[in-house]
């Protein structure tokens, strides 16, 4: 029996087999190891995407109309919001260089107004954001800086709050002779309905760092927030980040 086993053991094509088969289970490990990372995606960023708030809104915008005494072209307005934050786990000194946001796409049921991206207004007075050509956008940047400017698009490099618009512009007219308007009411006065206007918004988001890694992530979200054409405002948090997945795509 030894010298059989001895004699087996000795051939040429059970050497191959015991080869063949140690290349199988690596190829199985590095298998699973390459689909818990497609899974799971970047274990140990040294910054971390905390929490993303939606704000839905309408807005009418002023025109001229012969006639009336109120003329407005209503847009439907979505402000989404990313916190960044620092990574306690991680204790190697990292700094944000830039945050991108690119590739946004938009997915309607119905071909209503006009879609339009927007960075917050440069102008130090006003609102955040002013849905006009100066600001349309088709990718955003933060720059990394010692501390947080929304309107000069900077980001304190030890994280903080970015922001764009997500707008459907004009979606709608409303004229009226009426004494006062109530802009929150404009949706559903002008007959718009939440199937008008919803959509899903789709994009890339990618945080580079000091050290030259980079980690990007492809987000999805629900726009507007339901209840927007009863109550003109609306708003909604998230913080359950595990369907949002960061792949490291430079080291």
């Amino acid at each position: 029996m030894k010298e059989k086993i001895k004699y087996i053991m000795g051939k040429r094509s059970f050497h191959i087999c015991i080869v063949i088969m140690l290349i199988a289970t690596i190829l199985f490990i590095l298998g699973m190891i390459i689909l818990r990372y497609n899974v799971e995606g970047e274990a140990d960023m040294p910054f971390n995407l905390s929490k993303v708030t939606i704000i839905s809104s309408v807005e009418g915008i002023d025109k001229k109309a012969e006639g009336y005494k109120w003329a407005f072209d209503i847009c439907q307005n979505n402000d989404i919001y990313f916190y960044i934050e620092r990574n306690k786990k991680d204790t190697k000194q990292e700094a944000i260089k830039s945050i991108l946001i690119d590739n946004i796409n938009v997915k309607k049921d119905k071909e209503k107004g006009k879609i339009n991206f927007y960075k917050p207004n440069a102008s130090s007075e006003g609102m955040t954001f002013q849905n006009n050509q100066e600001n349309l956008i088709q990718s955003i940047e933060y720059k990394g800086d010692i501390e947080s400017n929304i309107k000069d698009l900077k980001i304190s490099n030890q994280g903080g709050v970015i922001v764009f618009r997500y707008s459907n512009d004009k979606i709608a007219e409303y004229f009226s002779n009426d004494e006062e308007i109530n802009h929150s009411e404009l949706l559903k006065k002008a007959g718009i309905t939440e199937e008008d206007i919803n959509a899903k918004i789709t994009f890339d988001l990618t945080i580079k760092t000091e050290a030259e890694k980079e980690y990007k992530a492809n987000i999805s979200l629900d726009v507007p927030i339901q209840g927007i054409i009863e109550k003109g405002t609306t708003s909604n948090e998230i913080t359950d980040m595990k369907n949002i997945i960061f792949k490291r795509t430079k080291n």
